[in-house]
């Protein structure tokens, strides 16, 4: 591979991409380690270095101690048992009573029913099995009916106290019968009764597994936590002592970061940039890809440095939520887009939680707080600088609701300081607002740094008191007042379309700043100078270099004063690749159709490629013809604005824009509305009022106003006051 191979390989789109690529996330992971480097300065292999000696009183939870206890009361909770199985215990009863009942009704001999009753009933190990069999038997069905009563209500009084599987396997059944036997009852019913109960109970309790959980867990949250205070002035290290858990946490209240990175913890941190960085660029191709272009991935990578930094040198033990998200999404919305900076702003959140660890609350509080961002931005009107503060001032008020809530969910199951919770809500009110005077002081250094225009810079630009719109107006009159139709026919039009009005206005005031190089061949301005025709002194073809340069002139004059790139779309767009039929025409007449072609008399284009752009090149020739017109009607108005969408769509001036056939029709209707207000009819004078004005005369430079007209002026204010 040669010399001229390796210079284009290296200077080629795809190594920039990756190069570009590949920067960015090891700066990003350099940063987000660095707060773990200083630790490694004072431990070794898990053994301090040297002294460490606590600066403050610190209060230390002994967190292996206390899980410990935990664990030991938990283990003493017992299982708690829910009944179960006595429905079907006292079915069993009932089946079993039915079946003595039918066998004591066949017709069968004494020894048959005995053999069927031994099969139904498990009397071995009865001492009195005989005389429970012949009762069942024998006895009439008064005594008998009164046996089986007295059993069911038996059996419900054990079910009621219930039997666990550890009282069924070590108590006898008899016993527990007797424990629970109803009163009124002989020895003789005791024994049948017993027999009966002990052929159908099952154990009733079962453990209830969820219950004796959150029992056991219930416990464990009681459990105060042993705490450790270390005074000012103490030792946390001694040298040579090895680092505990308990000894890592007062270091981390300290102010010490306590994470040891080996190269395991930087390739995991690195992968999780790097995932995170083309999770955010997977989203841009799919669905913003107009945001694809450096400067703006260059304004995104900047700020989430700019973040990570900020996160890297705040001390360990401050509370996160001071950290300013919320400027990074307003600068994100405003730059870019509102959905951008939802997105952009969740994964950088997420590799901060992971990286700096913090908790989940933080990363959930500021997820939450990124829609809200969202929807408030969107809503913002940027013609008044202070909405924005005031939307700060509703992101604030939204993160205090979000964290108090998250912290009073919290406290309902583990003890919190209240110092706390009123610290953090504290610092995330004060967050939102700073955050938007933050992000208003930035605008004007990231529009500079970054060639990307705002809404508030394109506010700036329509300010008519700018250097270059006021020399538009002095030095091209003609020009600027043309450029003022354009403007309020291009907003009108790009608000009707759901296009960007204050984009197209500004960019409708601009578009003809090239006249400025020679303002004096442009017929509306001639007029106002009172000069002849500079073109009639001129062959066609020298006209059409004069006339058709304007936009090239423009682009010049903007980089001049500094205009953003975006106006200049508007400038050479704004007539795209058209015919100069004026002079193409002429040329035809003088040297003959053979001699002429077309390409000879177009502008250099490009055609317009946005909506903003492609409404200005209707706009704009839309202005000049209803200008030249007397007192058009209506009707005369809009076959002017038709015939010129339908010309400028045959030669295929719109074919790179993004305007569809109804935004055409949305944009001639609007069109024919504003027009038609322009070209309002005027009241006529009386007669005898314009000859009195024709006699007034105006001295100059005094500009002292004839004594007749003096009089009747007092005596109209006279009159007014009166």
């Amino acid at each position: 591979m040669n010399k001229i191979d390796i210079k284009k390989f290296i200077t080629s789109p795809a190594t920039v991409k990756v190069v570009s690529l590949l920067t960015f996330t090891v700066l990003m992971t350099a940063i987000i380690s660095s707060q773990n480097y200083f630790f490694q300065n004072i431990i070794e292999n898990g053994i301090s270095k040297r002294d460490i000696v606590a600066q403050k009183t610190l209060t230390v939870v002994d967190v292996k101690r206390t899980e410990q206890h935990r664990k030991e009361v938990a283990s003493r909770v017992e299982p708690v048992l829910t009944a179960a199985e006595d429905e079907f215990i006292k079915t069993n009863l009932i089946t079993l009573e039915n079946s003595i009942v039918q066998i004591r009704k066949k017709e069968s001999p004494n020894s048959v029913k005995l053999e069927e009753l031994g099969i139904l009933l498990d009397l071995s190990g009865n001492t009195k099995k005989d005389f429970i069999t012949n009762f069942l038997l024998k006895a009439d069905d008064a005594s008998l009916q009164e046996v089986f009563d007295k059993s069911n209500l038996t059996l419900d009084k054990i079910l009621r106290v219930g039997i666990s599987e550890s009282e069924f396997e070590n108590n006898d059944i008899h016993q527990l019968v007797m424990n629970n036997i109803v009163s009124n009852v002989s020895k003789r019913q005791i024994s049948v009764i017993s027999a009966l109960l002990e052929q159908i109970i099952v154990p009733n309790l079962v453990v209830d597994e969820y219950a004796t959980e959150v029992s056991r867990k219930n416990a464990m949250n009681s459990v105060k936590p042993y705490e450790i205070v270390f005074q000012k002035g103490e030792k946390i290290l001694f040298e040579g002592e090895p680092v505990t858990r308990l000894k890592r946490d007062a270091l981390r209240q300290a102010g010490y970061n306590v994470y040891e990175l080996n190269w395991q913890g930087l390739s995991a941190i690195y992968i999780l940039v790097f995932l995170a960085t083309i999770l955010f660029l997977g989203y841009l191709k799919f669905f913003e890809d107009k945001f694809l272009e450096p400067r703006y991935l260059t304004i995104s990578s900047v700020l989430s440095l700019v973040m990570a930094v900020i996160a890297a040198v705040l001390p360990t033990g401050f509370s996160p939520y001071i950290l300013p998200v919320p400027a990074y999404m307003i600068i994100m919305s405003i730059f870019l887009s509102p959905r951008v900076a939802l997105i952009a702003s969740a994964i950088l959140c997420s590799v901060l939680a992971i990286g700096a660890q913090y908790d989940v609350q933080w990363l959930i509080t500021f997820v939450l707080l990124g829609m809200v961002s969202m929807i408030t931005i969107s809503s913002i009107r940027f013609s008044r600088r202070f909405d924005l503060i005031r939307t700060g001032f509703h992101i604030s008020a939204a993160g205090l609701i979000i964290v108090l809530s998250i912290y009073l969910i919290e406290k309902c199951l583990i003890d919190i300081n209240n110092i706390m919770i009123f610290r953090n809500c504290v610092l995330m009110f004060i967050n939102g607002i700073l955050s938007s005077i933050i992000a208003l002081g930035l605008f004007p250094v990231f529009e500079s740094w970054f060639k990307i225009i705002t809404p508030y810079g394109l506010a700036e630009l329509a300010d008519h008191n700018q250097p270059l719109l006021k020399r538009l107006q002095f030095e091209a009159p003609g020009t600027y007042h043309h450029s003022l139709m354009v403007s309020n026919l291009c907003e009108a039009a790009a608000e009707a379309i759901g296009a960007n009005p204050i984009l197209a206005r500004v960019g409708a005031f601009y578009h003809d700043i090239g006249k400025l190089k020679r303002p004096l061949f442009f017929v509306e301005n001639q007029s106002y100078f009172g000069i002849e025709n500079p073109h009639t002194k001129l062959n066609p073809r020298l006209s059409k270099m004069v006339i058709t340069a304007h936009p090239k002139d423009g682009v010049e004059i903007a980089k001049e004063y500094g205009l953003p790139p975006i106006i200049h779309n508007f400038i050479l767009q704004h007539h795209g690749e058209g015919l100069a039929s004026y002079f193409y025409n002429q040329a035809v007449q003088e040297e003959g159709q053979e001699n002429v072609k077309e390409e000879q008399f177009r502008y250099t284009g490009p055609k317009p490629n946005t909506k903003e752009t492609a409404i200005l090149m209707i706009a704009d020739a839309v202005e000049s013809a209803v200008r030249s017109l007397k007192n058009p009607t209506p009707e005369e108005i809009e076959k002017i604005i038709d015939k010129i969408i339908v010309e400028r769509l045959n030669d295929t001036q719109l074919a790179d824009s993004p305007l569809t056939l109804q935004d055409l029709k949305v944009i001639a209707a609007t069109f024919s509305r504003i027009l038609r207000g322009m070209q309002h009819n005027r009241i006529k004078y009386q007669e005898n009022l314009a000859e009195e004005f024709d006699k007034t005369k105006i001295v100059m430079p005094n500009k002292i106003l004839d004594e007749d007209l003096e009089n009747k002026i007092q005596q109209l204010e006279k009159r007014s006051e009166d």
